[in-house]
């Protein structure tokens, strides 16, 4: 009889994670709103909405919507809480969990993200941190930081400076190619790269010819659409570096994550369906386990980067 023990820990630098499946930041809010949904102590992470030095208000409303082709475009404009008030009021909540919690911080600049950094390193309960390098370099000109390799290495080795707390370096390569700004978040001392892809778009309502989106003009566009492009880049990433990769953008399934762990990945992130499927990260959890027993894998590592170039 076949045996239905599998290993499904991984390690991201010193944090380990029961299992290899997380919120991507800003689909997930802070957990806590998924509580009568799913048990948060069954995930491999909780990774809270992106965090910004000083409370946000995000953009307009109509911030959502669905649009044709297993897609969505969405505008949220980075609403949070802000570091002072997520240390004091939604972690304490969380750190009744087990699940490790990172941190998704945004900043405008380098000495945003090192004050960031320094107050949630101060907190107690704090797993790692995401740095989010698609934010806009407000000093630089306006692009994301990871527009530039020189940008990016200053926010990673500003973030590595101040913190002891695992960082994971997110990474939207647009002009940079991701296997160079993989490398140099790797140089500067990240401790695992997620690359993600993002592109901008935007909705017309025919009846009104106005923006379906209100006074929201442009949006991200999402979806499962995004599968493809995000499983190359964590295919170039994995091969770039030694430091673990998180993949994601466009999982609906099991068999979706399945496809990153082969390309190279070591966790994932499920973003945009945890809105369509609450129960959507538990079962791909099961899914991969099914898969593990079924192919005689002990442990989810048997797996990882396992694609045959023919």
């Amino acid at each position: 009889m076949m045996s239905r023990s599998v290993d499904l820990s991984v390690d991201l630098g010193k944090l380990r994670l029961k299992n290899p499946v997380m919120p991507s930041s800003g689909t997930f809010g802070y957990g806590i709103e998924f509580t009568d949904l799913l048990n948060l102590n069954d995930l491999g992470a909780i990774v809270v909405k992106g965090t910004t030095l000083h409370p946000r208000l995000g953009n307009f409303q109509r911030r959502f919507t669905e649009i044709a082709g297993s897609a969505e475009i969405s505008t949220v404009g980075l609403q949070n809480v802000g570091v002072e008030r997520f240390v004091k009021d939604k972690l304490p909540l969380l750190r009744k969990f087990e699940t490790p919690i990172i941190v998704n911080i945004a900043g405008e600049s380098v000495e945003e993200f090192v004050k960031i950094t320094d107050a949630l390193t101060q907190a107690d309960g704090i797993g790692g941190i995401e740095v989010n390098l698609a934010c806009p370099n407000v000093q630089g000109g306006g692009l994301q930081f990871s527009a530039d390799r020189d940008a990016t290495f200053q926010v990673v080795k500003a973030v590595r400076n101040a913190t002891d707390l695992p960082i994971i370096a997110k990474l939207c390569p647009t002009i940079t190619d991701v296997t160079v700004l993989a490398k140099v978040c790797e140089e500067a001392g990240a401790d695992a790269i997620c690359p993600i892809y993002a592109v901008m778009g935007m909705v017309i309502d025919i009846h009104t010819r106005k923006s379906k989106l209100g006074k929201n003009l442009f949006a991200s566009v999402g979806g499962p659409w995004m599968k493809p492009i995000t499983l190359k880049l964590t295919w170039q990433a994995a091969q770039a570096v030694r430091i673990p990769i998180i993949g994601g953008g466009g999982i609906t399934c099991a068999e979706d994550a399945i496809e990153f762990f082969v390309a190279g990945a070591t966790a994932i992130q499920i973003g945009i369906y945890n809105l369509v499927d609450p129960q959507i990260m538990i079962k791909t959890i099961g899914g991969i386990k099914e898969y593990l027993i079924e192919n005689g894998m002990k442990s989810i590592s048997d797996l990882r980067g396992a694609f045959v170039v023919s």
